[in-house]
């Protein structure tokens, strides 16, 4: 998996590579349902508590992003809506919304994918995870997989536009 331009090999290691590889099948299965490909898993002590891609289509829920539905379902997992001790992969910068709710379950660390010049959340376009004003900063890193994460992405759209 690829990892972004002048990245040290340091910030992610096997581990990080191996759920990022999970999130990316997860965004895999997404667009095979006709759902924007963006797949999410949460992950606690080396284990996957929750997997997700994004269902708006099918859901018909604007907040069925793959971020949401993996901390819903982490929370009944774990029985509690606080996931400290929990990382998140995903395979697109989280939007406001996910930015916030990964702030509000106070993850550890959320690892994503490729950017998102829109909507990005992780300072691509602002920076919801380090703004002081909303309390403690979500830690997060971004990269990993990106060149596969947006060759999804790419793939869906040009193939959405085509049967336009």
């Amino acid at each position: 998996m690829d990892e972004p331009e002048g990245c040290e090999s340091w910030l992610f290691d096997e581990t990080d590579h191996r759920f990022m590889a999970e999130a990316l099948a997860e965004a895999r299965a997404a667009a095979a349902r006709g759902e924007v490909p963006v797949g999410a898993v949460l992950v606690r002590n080396g284990e996957i508590v929750a997997r997700a891609g994004n269902r708006r289509q099918e859901l018909h829920d604007v907040t069925a992003h793959a971020e949401l539905l993996v901390l819903r379902q982490g929370g009944a997992m774990l029985g509690d809506w606080r996931l400290e001790g929990c990382t998140l992969y995903v395979t697109l910068e989280p939007c406001p919304i996910c930015t916030a709710a990964c702030r509000q379950a106070r993850l550890e660390l959320v690892v994503w994918a490729a950017a998102d010049s829109r909507l990005g959340a992780c300072g691509s376009v602002i920076d919801l995870a380090e703004d002081a004003r909303l309390g403690p900063t979500l830690a997060q890193r971004g990269g990993l997989g990106a060149s596969a994460a947006r060759d999804l992405l790419r793939s869906f759209f040009a193939k959405r536009r085509e049967t336009s």
